[in-house]
């Protein structure tokens, strides 16, 4: 493991920004190994020094993934001029770790986002090739039909020629469904339920892979996923 700064290693925890945790070092609040650090740019190996900032260990993880419970009304980016973003929902602590979207939800969709500063599981999670299933709820204008559920199942050309992949919906009533998807086209789930003349008015994203949406959370509330949810993320 390359040796780090002593500032970097606390700032990449989300605990700080830099300038901060120059003054945090300089007062004494930090050690290492049991010993008072005062220089912040100390030089220090994350997986064999102990860090510890007023007397608890501060542990380092290069990547962090989040799993958000998104709002209809804020939009998927990391910035906007005119809209309030996923970000805006995060505390001050985790803006500092450079995390972003993992693809996209719309403004009026709710539900499961994912959150990381890892770009390989953000293109692993979003990319066709991997096949990562995503699983909807929506509510339509109209009554759902069996020729709707097949034709989702040969694959459904949107009106623009383009070609979508196989996917699969479930009707839960007549104007009730959920949808999975292997892949992420922009608006895809409203623009299929659209192209069989069905509307969609509410639509919630349930799970990523087997990660389902905690149920504990409310709108805009978010947690730390385990190695469990990770891994939960890509299995079949």
């Amino acid at each position: 493991m390359a040796l780090m700064r002593l500032d970097k290693f606390l700032s990449d925890q989300g605990i700080a920004s830099r300038k901060e945790l120059r003054a945090v070092i300089r007062h004494g609040r930090v050690s290492i190994d049991g010993t008072v650090a005062v220089k912040p740019e100390m030089k220090i190996d994350s997986e064999l020094n102990k860090v510890y900032l007023d007397g608890k260990l501060i542990s380092y993880s290069k990547y962090r993934y989040f799993m958000l419970y998104k709002p209809c009304g804020v939009v998927t980016a990391t910035e906007d001029k005119k809209q309030k973003t996923v970000l805006e929902l995060l505390s001050p602590e985790m803006r500092r770790m450079d995390l972003f979207p993992v693809g996209r939800l719309d403004k009026d969709t709710s539900g499961l986002l994912l959150l990381t500063n890892d770009g390989d599981f953000a293109h692993r999670v979003i990319s066709p090739k991997f096949s990562v299933k995503k699983r909807y709820y929506a509510e339509v204008e109209g009554e759902l039909t069996e020729c709707d559920e097949k034709a989702f199942e040969n694959g459904i050309e949107l009106r623009d020629g383009l070609k979508c992949r196989p996917a699969e919906l479930v009707r839960l009533g007549a104007d009730r469904c959920e949808v999975v998807l292997t892949e992420g086209k922009y608006h895809q789930v409203r623009r299929m339920l659209a192209s069989v003349g069905k509307p969609v008015t509410v639509l919630k994203r349930l799970s990523v892979g087997n990660l389902e949406l905690d149920k504990n959370l409310e709108e805009g509330g978010y947690r730390e996923l385990t190695e469990e949810d990770l891994c939960k993320v890509f299995s079949r």
